[in-house]
């Protein structure tokens, strides 16, 4: 069996998978109830100073839903803790007595003044935690208050507050990133320099989920009016492991300790996460959706994922992934791909001929058929463009064929993007000694990228 235990900063936990800062770790009767379904770890829900904040009472979500229902996008306008700082310390004592194998990290939002966080700090050490998270990445609600995002935007800012944790407190300081950024390694460049032990991103991104087109409102509203709010869940992901990747490959930053957010809603997901150098993953949109007990679908996941790829440990594949991410001006641009259609499993849809037809390069065509009675010998089948038939080569089972033509194929791949068959259409790289029937250009498999390409007017030969 894989081992998926972790060992982030000092904080052990028997499975990478912790739950993010949110309304789930909210109480210590949540956090309990997390713990026994089997989550390795959590960071407490935000606290901040009492007196506490005043949350609406009301709606305070909304979803962006796929065709079939599934929730793949979460909008909130939640704030940070609504209940008193010492009730709050006193049930994070009691829960991490009683789970000491567990990892407790604590979430902290107070204004940008020194002493508010060694206040705040002593407090929570007092709890036997074991580390706080800055929360530097809500984009609402607290943002106006000169938190949160407020304070995320502007590394200066990050790095002092980072300074005055270090030197406050014995504990692991995590920083949460906001997303609501242009480039994300500057804040990571700031936590670090403040002596961040770690980084976890990224918190939600600043959004209006929708509009109510009967009642003129935007969504959710309360009392008639709505505010712009956090969105998070599966549809964030790529947005996020975009970011991670950047603070993973910076060489400023690289080697700072990641907890990856976003997102995460399989096994699947967290191993990308994992293969993009996190140290763990902490899930909250999945749980609100699932329950607790989700965890367990992703610990079995991740361990047979491993065992399958000979994986012991969650060390073993780490990172894995950070050296393939590079800047396009690295891509080599002598490699060649043609799409490839498998007839064996082919519907004939014809939806990749449409796609390619209408919105790239015309490269694929279709073999029809025998004319049907209804239509004159040679004319396209209802829905198919004339254009780019072969009525000449008709098919010999009596269907029509949907097939490449590699003289007009760049290899974009939208077809494998857009067919809804797995594996019926795949990629196929050309080898040494091939043609490029688009090009005519013989594959020598030598690799060249932008910086040196002769249409570079910048290239170092060209100085």
């Amino acid at each position: 069996m894989a081992d998926l235990s972790t060992d982030f900063l000092g904080i052990k936990s028997p499975n990478p998978f912790w739950l993010a800062s949110a309304p789930p770790t909210d109480k210590e009767i949540n956090v309990r109830r997390a713990f026994e379904a089997g989550w390795g770890g959590v960071v407490w829900k935000t606290l901040g100073e009492d007196p506490p904040v005043v949350n609406v009472n009301g709606p305070r979500y909304a979803t962006l839903w796929s065709q079939d229902r599934r929730v793949i996008g979460f909008n909130n306008i939640e704030l940070i803790s609504d209940r008193p700082l010492q009730v709050n310390l006193d049930e994070i004592k009691r829960v991490k007595r009683d789970f000491p194998d567990r990892a407790m990290v604590v979430s902290l939002m107070v204004p940008v003044n020194e002493q508010s966080w060694k206040d705040i700090l002593a407090k929570v050490a007092d709890t036997g935690a074991d580390g706080v998270e800055l929360n530097f990445g809500c984009p609402h609600g607290m943002s106006e208050r000169g938190m949160g995002s407020a304070v995320g935007q502007v590394p200066e800012y990050i790095q002092q507050v980072t300074e005055w944790c270090k030197k406050h407190t014995r504990m692991p300081v995590i920083v949460k990133l906001t997303p609501n950024i242009t480039d994300v390694r500057f804040p990571a460049r700031a936590a670090h320099a403040g002596g961040a032990d770690a980084v976890s991103l990224i918190n939600t991104i600043n959004s209006v989920m929708g509009v109510d087109l009967d009642r003129m409102t935007m969504s959710p509203v309360t009392d008639g009016l709505g505010s712009h709010g956090g969105y998070c869940g599966q549809a964030v992901k790529p947005i996020a492991l975009n970011m991670v990747a950047e603070i993973a490959r910076d060489a400023a930053t690289a080697g700072l300790p990641i907890s990856g957010i976003g997102g995460i809603t399989t096994w699947r997901d967290a191993a990308e996460f994992i293969a993009m150098g996190c140290g763990t993953v902490q899930v909250c949109t999945a749980a609100m959706v699932y329950g607790f007990k989700i965890v367990q679908d992703m610990c079995s996941g991740l361990s047979n994922f491993m065992d399958e790829k000979g994986y012991a440990s969650l060390d073993d594949f780490r990172g894995r992934a950070v050296p393939t991410v590079k800047n396009w001006n690295q891509l080599n641009l002598n490699h060649v791909e043609k799409a490839v259609i498998h007839q064996e499993s082919c519907i004939q849809c014809g939806r990749c001929h449409v796609v390619c037809e209408d919105t790239s390069h015309q490269a694929i065509f279709v073999k029809p058929g025998p004319p049907e009675p209804a239509l004159r010998a040679g004319s396209p089948p209802e829905g198919v463009s004339a254009a780019r038939e072969r009525p000449s080569a008709a098919s010999t089972d009596g269907q029509r064929h949907f097939e490449v033509n590699e003289a007009e194929c760049v290899g974009c791949n939208l077809c494998v993007s857009i067919c809804p068959v797995p594996g019926t259409i795949t990629m196929r790289a050309l080898q040494p000694g091939e043609t490029d029937a688009r090009t005519g250009r013989v594959i020598d498999g030598s690799y060249a990228n932008w910086t040196t390409h002769p249409n570079n007017p910048m290239r170092p030969s060209c100085a």
